[in-house]
């Protein structure tokens, strides 16, 4: 879940291709999905909620 800007997404991209690293995993690909939980028209960036989702598969 990435919380704020959406400018600020490739950092918890970062986060998440750390904990990929740590856990013997390894990103298939660099496309990725992502899911609005918030209503941009209407929630301050700081307050933005996505889920980010991109595949991965075992080392």
């Amino acid at each position: 879940m990435h919380t704020g800007s959406y400018d600020d997404e490739p950092r918890t991209f970062k986060l998440m291709e750390e904990f990929c690293m740590e856990n013997n995993l390894q990103r298939v690909q660099k496309t990725h999905k992502e899911i609005y939980i918030s209503d941009a028209r209407k929630t301050q960036p700081e307050k933005l909620k996505t889920v980010l989702r991109f595949q991965v598969q075992e080392l």
